[in-house]
């Protein structure tokens, strides 16, 4: 199939399901969309039994799809530089040490918790991985999505400094994760984990941590000078869509971190130009909307993708119950990470006796994981990460998610958090 049929069939889907889940299931759009999803994936398997053709008009989507140049070059930049637009800065700068702390140290804890414990866990149903593809799991399935939660903790009303940790949390992780994953893959595709050296990991991270922030700056300065010369939301959605796209592939050339550079640019752009800024109201909320829609498109995309891509891979009782095994590992290694960051933190900020309790359920994973996942070559063991992944994400999404609103109101009302 060429690209615009690809496209065709993608809008016309990620359409369909936004109808179902507005109409009938009425849950935010994360969550609606990916049950959606599943039930299509369901819906495909079962009607393939009967037309064998469905599942050959499938593979000629899923086979034509670059999905590393895709998702990894693509997709990713317009989430985060959207998911950073809407951030208040000035709320996360009086949290800045914790998120910090979270964003670095707890991703790399969480990455090796859930590498080194999935590592060994496999054995159980007769699985194996390389240690290092491990951690490659570890390091795509550790960032939280902001999107996916912020709508639930809204609507529940939950400590504005506990939101503001879990929210700023999940956008800067996404970053380091990504950092952490791409890192990591590269030693990987060597084939050979007896020449990584330890040092030469931390080079990688600091370059692209350090450039990309740096870089960040540089483009959101440039790009906050050119919006604030003119007043058209056309010509300022334009130029942010420039930025984005051009930033993004430029970053990738100078070796620097891409998702880094959309998140700094972002919060530059919708904190400096259009907060501190006398620009009309209309034009800012023309622009928020936009990249806002952005947003739900690109993870309904992601999410329609693994529906199409699922129905293709071999779900066998091994990797089902290495998909369930995966869960609660994945949950300890949160807790974890955050337990030890929150109390090493309290000297300084007087976190709440079920702070890292509900920064654990609340960090739901998402369409990162998904995009990190599908990304990989079958050399990197992709035939176990990608169902691993995806179960681990429909938990995450439908279980945490529709129960984190009534975990928060239970504590409310138990006086076991502070409103």
């Amino acid at each position: 199939m060429d690209i615009f049929s690809i496209a065709a069939v993608l809008m016309v889907l990620v359409s369909f399901f936004g109808y179902l889940n507005f109409r009938f299931l009425k849950l935010q759009n994360s969550i609606g969309i990916m049950i959606v999803s599943i039930l299509f994936s369901m819906f495909i398997i079962v009607i393939s039994i009967y037309f064998p053709a469905f599942i050959k008009f499938q593979k000629s989507i899923v086979s034509t799809i670059d999905f590393q140049k895709l998702l990894l070059n693509g997709i990713l930049s317009f989430m985060l530089f959207a998911g950073a637009l809407h951030l208040d800065f000035n709320q996360l700068k009086t949290q800045k040490w914790n998120v910090l702390a979270f964003t670095t140290l707890g991703v790399i804890l969480s990455t090796a918790f859930v590498g080194v414990i999935l590592y060994y866990a496999l054995g159980w149903v007769g699985l194996s991985m390389p240690i290092i593809h491990c951690l490659l799991f570890g390091a795509l399935i550790s960032p939280t999505d902001p999107v996916a939660v912020i709508g639930i903790l809204k609507k529940a009303g939950i400590n504005k400094t506990v939101e503001i940790n879990i929210v700023g949390e999940s956008l800067f992780n996404d970053g380091i994760g990504v950092v952490i994953f791409l890192t990591l893959l590269q030693f990987a595709s060597v084939g050979n984990t007896e020449t990584i050296a330890l040092s030469g990991i931390i080079k990688l991270i600091f370059l692209e941590v350090i450039g990309g922030i740096a870089f960040g700056i540089i483009l959101g300065r440039i790009t906050h000078r050119a919006i604030m010369k003119i007043d058209s939301y056309e010509t300022e959605v334009l130029i942010t869509l420039g930025m984005v796209m051009g930033g993004y592939a430029l970053a990738e050339k100078l070796g620097v971190s891409g998702p880094l550079t959309m998140v700094v640019s972002g919060l530059l752009i919708g904190n400096k130009t259009y907060s501190e800024s006398k620009k009309r109201t209309d034009t800012q909320s023309y622009v928020f909307k936009f990249w806002e829609l952005i947003d739900i498109l690109c993870n309904a995309i992601l999410f329609v993708l693994i529906g199409l891509e699922i129905v293709l891979i071999s779900f066998d009782k091994q990797l089902v119950l290495a998909g369930f095994i995966a869960i609660p590992i994945v949950i300890l290694a949160r807790y974890l990470s955050v337990k030890v960051l929150v109390n090493s933190l309290k000297k300084w900020e007087p976190f709440g006796s079920k702070t890292s309790l509900l920064m654990t359920w609340g960090g739901l994973r998402g369409g990162i994981s998904i995009a990190m996942a599908l990304s990989l070559s079958k050399a990197t063991s992709w035939d176990i990460i990608v169902p691993i992944t995806y179960i681990v994400v429909v938990f995450s999404i439908i279980v945490q998610g529709l129960s984190l609103g009534r975990l928060v109101a239970f504590f409310k009302k138990s006086n076991k958090i502070k409103t």
